[in-house]
């Protein structure tokens, strides 16, 4: 393992170096109200996801250092610069769960916010349901409503005068609807790691960007019982280099533990270790080129006490 993974150690460390981040403060977006969204019983995308990560939280001492997001924008007018009219009063028909995943957006709009203005240095916004694979269908797709991370990179650069945004996605199914929301766009830069052939079948490896955005999409296919090495080795050899030649105002996670190993809907074999170190190099990565601005957004993760053992590693590193 340390020799396929030393580069990806030693960039951390001297990226770490060079630049510190504006606060120390790491923002929490959670509500009680997220809990309300149920798909239907024994739905792997249930509430139990956020009770347990956040007992893990609390239980590990996290909980109570995190500083609280509070003052959510009404997303709408951000909803509707990204998805269209007609998918917006779909989901908003949807009882219950159309007003929970307008309140996710909110939450990702307020932690962008709090971020941007340097209240916080990052945050993780515990929300539900997830949504990179949320297009324009007016309907769910793989559990998701709206595309959160789309939505919150088009409102840091809209609303806060970002002017580049790297998204990172780990979970284990490839975030689509971001790929399709910024394939032409220069100034989104999109990674993903993900099991190519399992839901939704996107995220072929050649697809690297089209017209002015050729470049700046990157899919990493990795195969059923992947290990953190092999996830690492995917960021030292794809996204590393590209991020050097990126520069980003600011970074956006979609933090997906389905990638965690014994995930019900997953095959990699990836630890709590690896959680860990990946928010550290985009720490790293956000101190020098953002100002240590990042924001971290649950996607998938069906494992209840494995995702959140490892959504709790990976803010025990973002408050680190």
């Amino acid at each position: 393992m340390e020799d396929r993974t030393s580069g990806h150690q030693e960039l951390s460390v001297i990226v770490g170096a060079m630049t510190q981040a504006t606060s120390s403060a790491t923002g929490i977006v959670y509500r009680e109200s997220f809990l309300r969204h149920n798909i239907r019983r024994g739905h792997p995308e249930s509430p139990l996801r956020l009770v347990k990560i956040r007992e893990a939280l609390d239980a590990a001492g996290l909980f109570n250092i995190l500083v609280p997001v509070e003052k959510w924008p009404a997303p709408l007018a951000y909803l509707l610069g990204h998805h269209t009219r007609e998918h917006v009063d779909r989901i908003r028909r949807i009882p219950t769960t159309g007003e929970i995943a307008e309140l996710a957006v909110g939450g990702a709009l307020a932690a962008v916010r709090e971020v941007s203005e340097g209240r916080l240095r990052n945050a993780f916004c515990a929300i539900r349901p997830p949504g990179h694979h949320a297009n324009n269908t007016g309907a769910e797709e793989g559990f998701c409503f709206y595309s959160n991370a789309a939505v919150a990179a088009r409102y840091a650069q809209r609303a806060h005068g970002h002017k580049k945004i790297l998204i990172v996605d780990w979970d284990y199914h490839h975030g689509n609807a971001t790929q399709n929301a910024f394939y032409e766009d220069p100034s989104v830069m999109f990674f993903s790691t993900h099991n190519w052939y399992d839901y939704p079948g996107t995220g072929d490896p050649s697809l690297g960007g089209a017209r002015d955005g050729s470049g700046t999409n990157m899919n990493v296919h990795l195969g059923p019982g992947s290990t953190d090495r092999d996830m690492l080795s995917a960021w030292d050899r794809t996204l590393l280099p590209a991020v050097e030649k990126f520069q980003p105002d600011f970074v956006i996670i979609s933090a997906g533990f389905d990638s965690r190993k014994e995930d019900l809907l997953g095959s990699f074999e990836c630890t709590d270790d690896v959680f860990s170190r990946m928010t550290r190099t985009l720490m790293d990565v956000a101190d020098h080129y953002c100002g240590g601005r990042l924001v971290s957004l649950l996607e998938g993760g069906y494992n209840v006490d494995g995702q959140a053992r490892a959504a709790t590693a990976h803010v025990s590193t973002l408050t680190d």
